[in-house]
């Protein structure tokens, strides 16, 4: 088990449940390439997307490869060196095939996978790259070597690099006010606004 300190599956599946109930939406993410096998990670997305079946209430699916480099589980070893390239690249597509049309939003990491893991991942049906994270420190505390901030002026580099158009979209993606857009580009304020570059 990576975290027998934490709720586990039944009890996660609950709470969400409670959560959409409630109207609140969430997140549904997968850390993976540790100590889990193929069978859990087709397990882990058939039940989100039976609960999203019944609730409606995740907005995406994000696949967070795991960084083993500082992890106390890999140093001890206990969990291997985290998904291959080619697993990380598939995850993001099967996710896409196992959840659609259900979950319409898969996101890819820049702080696990980087600019070009990103760009491969966007190229193998996700949609979305996560937010600017200005001081990420759990991943980088992990090994990670992928920066700590992403500017917006680059994820919309990274987008019409491929043919797509950007959108910079809110938490329950809706498309945000020329305000709100224009704010995220100012540089040096010291409280930039979170954003994320929606390829379409």
């Amino acid at each position: 088990m990576l975290c027998p300190d934490k709720i586990d599956t039944g009890r996660w599946l609950q709470v969400m449940r409670a959560a959409h109930r409630c109207g609140l939406r969430s997140t549904a993410t997968i850390m993976f390439g540790h100590v889990e096998h193929y069978e859990h990670w087709a397990r882990h997305l058939l039940r989100i997307r039976e609960l999203q079946q019944e609730t409606g209430g995740f907005t995406e699916f994000v696949p967070l490869p795991f960084v083993h480099m500082e992890a106390p589980i890999y140093l001890k070893g206990r969990a291997r060196r985290g998904p291959t390239f080619r697993e990380a690249v598939l995850m993001h597509a099967i996710a896409r095939l196992a959840l659609n049309p259900l979950i319409t939003n898969v996101q890819t990491s820049w702080v696990k996978t980087g600019r070009e893991g990103v760009m491969t991942c966007l190229r193998s049906d996700a949609n979305d790259i996560g937010g600017t994270l200005m001081d990420e420190t759990i991943t980088r505390s992990a090994g990670a070597t992928h920066g700590q901030e992403m500017a917006p002026a680059e994820m919309e580099r990274i987008v019409r690099s491929l043919g797509r158009t950007p959108c910079q979209r809110d938490t329950l993606y809706r498309t945000v006010s020329q305000e709100r857009y224009r704010a995220s580009f100012v540089a040096g304020s010291g409280a930039q606004p979170h954003a994320a570059a929606l390829a379409s």
